[in-house]
């Protein structure tokens, strides 16, 4: 017992999960599935460059922040190369729109089957959602002579591959959740990230033929600290105290019991669904000004301007960013507030927070209280979101290494929720004698 209770807990877990046949099947099969994402990772669509693919990647600092994202496919315009992200757009669409639209509203209060008649819209929009995404990327690596092939049957062909991939790879994922261990797409975005850090560690550490140590040590250090301060904030949260009063009928007479619980309000309640609604918000002028943007060498345009304005270097991008991120934290934790009515559940359940009154006062209290403890979760996003940019300008050396505050925070995310499963899974299975 003493020995148990000297490893840290995470890891404990891990050590119990492992000696369980059916979690270490589970934790086996999640393996393999992020195997067979890394090998398509790396199958390119045909007609592409390489050459000038590499120099476009090396001038163009958006394209190597969405090859973060997609695990290096994006570099390789390889037939996964939108990743699964035109599956996050929707369904995050999907979730705005079901307290506007009434026939989502009443699907989502169905159950089960409401709900899985609501992933499969999810995936319905998936598709032209990806399919505008390739054609896009596919005309803006056109303009810079990365695909040479520009007639309609290769490029029909290369947006339905770009389509098959990214399905294939939500497949992957739901496999993933269903059989392995933890939610699927965010493994599989999970993976992503971790498979480019050794290279763009790398990279920054060879930068301009000299050992960057100072850089490396630099990017280190903060990595450390946005790690810790990500954690501290996810699992950051208020406890509104509730109290539960019930009438049981027993025996012929009529009891009274009463219990006593909290409501966890966490700070971030939105969690990274802001920095993807900004990142996605911020990038857009920009991606589509280079569409119509005159070639090197020509005089510039508006298109120009307008690249050069929502440039990743420009002090204009990284500021319009830090108030979008904590417009869209306030928005997005408000509409989730609403959709689990904590008020209206209380008042059927007979509960009530002490000193408050039921209905409208106890709306208008958790309101309150939500509103001054979201502050802090906007503002730590915020930050967040723009610490490459103030580690870029405040310490020396640390420009030549890209570092991703976003990757991070879906790094540590996707690690602790996947943690929590695994001790829930451990919870379950565990009783006398089964773990020794």
């Amino acid at each position: 017992m003493q020995r148990r209770q000297a490893r840290p807990r995470l890891l404990q877990a891990m050590f119990d999960a492992i000696r369980i046949p059916d979690l270490r099947r589970r934790f086996l099969f999640t393996i393999g599935m992020l195997a067979i994402f890394r090998f398509v990772a790396h199958v390119p669509m045909p007609g592409v460059n390489a050459d000038a693919m590499r120099q476009l990647f090396e001038r163009n600092a958006l394209l190597g922040m969405l090859d973060l994202f997609s695990g290096g496919a994006m570099r390789y315009f390889s037939v996964v190369a939108m990743g699964v992200y035109p599956y996050i757009t929707a369904s995050i669409v999907m979730q705005l729109m079901v307290p506007i639209i009434p026939r989502l509203q009443a699907l989502s209060q169905e159950g089960e089957a409401g709900t899985t008649k609501i992933n499969q819209y999810t995936h319905w929009l998936t598709v032209p959602m990806a399919a505008v995404a390739a054609y896009g990327q596919i005309i803006l690596l056109q303009r810079e002579g990365v695909v040479t092939t520009t007639s309609g049957l290769p490029m029909a062909a290369m947006v339905l591959s770009i389509i098959a991939g990214t399905m294939f790879l939500v497949w992957l994922g739901e496999l993933i959740t269903e059989y392995g261990i933890g939610n699927g797409v965010s493994i599989i975005i999970f993976g992503g990230i971790v498979a480019t850090l050794p290279t763009m560690i790398g990279q920054g550490f060879l930068a301009a033929g000299s050992r960057n140590y100072a850089g490396l040590a630099a990017y280190v250090a903060i990595a450390v600290v946005t790690i810790a301060v990500i954690v501290i904030f996810t699992e950051a949260h208020r406890r509104i105290p509730v109290q539960y009063a019930r009438s049981v009928f027993r025996g012929g007479r009529m009891y009274r019991q009463a219990g006593s619980t909290h409501i966890p309000l966490r700070v971030n309640t939105a969690g990274m669904i802001p920095l993807i609604f900004a990142m996605s918000l911020v990038m857009f002028p920009g991606m589509i000004a280079s569409y119509f943007a005159a070639p090197t060498g020509a005089e510039p345009n508006l298109a120009n301007t307008i690249q050069n304005l929502f440039n990743p270097n420009s002090m204009f991008y990284w500021g319009l960013y830090f108030v979008l991120v904590v417009a869209f934290t306030f928005f997005y934790t408000t509409v989730i507030f609403q959709q689990q009515d904590l008020p209206g559940v209380l008042q059927r359940q007979g509960g009530f927070i002490p000193g408050i009154r039921p209905g409208k006062h106890t709306a208008d209290y958790l309101n309150q209280v939500i509103r001054r403890i979201t502050w802090g979760g906007a503002l730590f996003l915020a930050v967040v979101a723009v610490v490459p940019f103030l580690a870029k300008h405040v310490i020396p050396n640390i420009q030549v290494i890209q570092l991703s505050s976003m990757g991070l925070l879906i790094m540590v995310g996707v690690i602790l929720d996947t943690m929590k499963q695994v001790e829930a899974q451990l919870v379950m299975r565990r009783y006398e004698g089964f773990i020794k």
